[in-house]
C-alpha cells in the first residue's frame, strides 16, 4: 500500500494546517500545571516558616573605630 501524494487534494491539507493551529501541547500545559503547583506549596511553606519564625527588623551594626595596637 503506497500514498500517492499527487492524490492528495490541497484543501484538505490547508484544513488540516489550520487544525493543527489549534491544537494543544500536552506537555507545554502539564509542565505549566506542575510549575503552579509547586509555587503555591513553596508560598504555604514561606507563610508557614514566617509565622513559625518571624524575621525581625534587621538590625544596622555600629561602625566600630579601629582599635589601636
Amino acid at each position: 500500500m503506497s500514498l500517492c501524494y499527487a492524490c492528495i487534494d490541497l484543501e484538505d491539507v490547508s484544513h488540516a494546517m489550520s487544525q493543527d493551529d489549534k491544537l494543544i501541547d500536552l506537555n507545554t500545559e502539564r509542565a505549566k500545571r506542575v510549575h503552579d503547583l509547586n509555587e503555591k506549596r513553596l508560598n504555604e511553606v514561606r507563610q508557614a516558616f514566617e509565622q513559625a519564625m518571624p524575621l525581625g527588623k534587621a538590625k544596622k551594626k555600629p561602625k566600630n573605630k579601629p582599635k589601636k595596637r
